[in-house]
């Protein structure tokens, strides 16, 4: 009798490592994580390549959840050993992100794509040879809501925390990429998209 095992999913939260990073609104990926992951009982306990991952099972799936040590720009080199290592496959692999193009606590989920300017996202396309993997994209809002801001206006941006206004509505958000994971994990992708985008 043969058993069919379920493939291994990986889960990625982009970040920068350090506490001087971790209430910044690009660290949004690292919170959705931390969370998820505190909810299911899993724990970031190991060190593999340049990541910190925690290992389980959620919902009958065996899962990894990583968040890359490498610094956002250089995302890929955490992601693609790990996608080798575990022989993950792209359509098991989904990343979690923060998203100027989004207003503060709406979330996007998608299938490939590119990345937006997202320098973490392109660092894992450009790695990976291919954009083909899934993304939860998880609104910051612009730093100026009447025009794009230039370059160093974005860098500041994404590197400040939240306000005190924006605080209770990252908490929501937060929580509900975890819902959403879980619908991605036990409905697929096409119904997590249908239900949260």
């Amino acid at each position: 009798m043969r058993f069919i095992t379920k493939p291994i999913k990986l889960i990625v939260g982009l970040g920068n490592p350090g506490r001087g990073y971790a209430n910044n609104r690009h660290n949004l990926g690292f919170m959705c994580l931390n969370d998820f992951a505190k909810r299911h009982g899993l724990q970031f306990d190991k060190k593999q390549g340049q990541a910190r991952t925690a290992s389980g099972e959620v919902a009958g799936h065996k899962v990894i959840l990583a968040r890359p040590q490498t610094y956002m720009n250089q995302s890929g080199q955490a992601v693609s050993p790990l996608v080798r290592k575990f022989n993950i496959t792209l359509e098991d692999l989904i990343v979690v992100h923060d998203d100027l193009d989004l207003p503060v606590g709406k979330i996007r989920i998608r299938q490939g794509g590119g990345s937006a300017g997202h320098k973490g996202v392109q660092s894992i396309i450009a790695e990976l040879g291919s954009p083909d993997f899934a993304r939860i994209r998880v609104g910051i809002g612009q730093a100026d809501d009447t025009s794009r801001p230039g370059e160093t206006d974005v860098i500041g941006y994404v590197l400040s925390g939240f306000s005190a206004e924006e605080r209770p509505v990252i908490s929501r958000v937060i929580a509900t990429v975890g819902e959403a994971i879980l619908c991605y994990l036990t409905e697929g992708l096409a119904v997590a998209m249908n239900k949260y985008n």
